[in-house]
This record gives C-alpha cells, sequence and structure tokens, in this order.
C-alpha cells in the first residue's frame, strides 16, 4: 500500500474512533451502523494507540500545605477522564493502569 494510501486510511479510522468516543454507543452498535466488523475496529484502535505517545500534563506536585502531602496525585486524561492516584501508590500498579489507558 502507497503511503498516502495509508495515511488516508489511517486518518479515516482516527476520525472514526473519536465519533465511537463521542456517540458513546457499544462498538458493536457503531461498527454496525457504520458497515464494518468490530474487529476491524478494535485492530485499528489498537493499532493506532500503539502509535501514538501517551500525553500527559505537567502538574505542580509539591505540597501547598503540610497536610496536602497525603492528597492523591491527578491526572487529567485527554478523554477528559481524571485519574487520582494515591500516595503510596506502587509502580507495577501504576505501570498496570497506564498499560490499559493505552488499550483504549
Amino acid at each position: 500500500m502507497r503511503a498516502t494510501a495509508r495515511a488516508s486510511l489511517q486518518k479515516k479510522w482516527q476520525e472514526l474512533i473519536r465519533q465511537h468516543r463521542q456517540s458513546k454507543l457499544p462498538v458493536s452498535v457503531f461498527c454496525r451502523q457504520h458497515g464494518f466488523s468490530d474487529q476491524s475496529f478494535y485492530n485499528w484502535r489498537k493499532r493506532l494507540a500503539a502509535s501514538e505517545p501517551v500525553r500527559f500534563a505537567l502538574v505542580d506536585a509539591s505540597p501547598a500545605s503540610g497536610a496536602d502531602r497525603f492528597a492523591p496525585l491527578e491526572l487529567i486524561l485527554a478523554s477528559g477522564d481524571r485519574l487520582r492516584i494515591a500516595p503510596g501508590t506502587d509502580a507495577a500498579t501504576l505501570r498496570a493502569v497506564l498499560n490499559v489507558l493505552r488499550e483504549c
């Protein structure tokens, strides 16, 4: 497949995946409405997620006062969802959560 055709197909699927997120429909319903298989959707979503870096916003983690040092760290994801990480969360758990988010 030529690079331009591949880029065009990739953009098409990026737009479809964006539309699905906004629709709040189950994947099977969205796919049926748009005339493609669930498997194609999942394959493209995984492929595109693997090619995009995970984006994070820089936050000031320094406590404003002594009481705040026990507050959870909060990440605001590109989707608008918030992820609160409790103090003391081990690195393995955080890595597992971030890997799951990359697959979504």
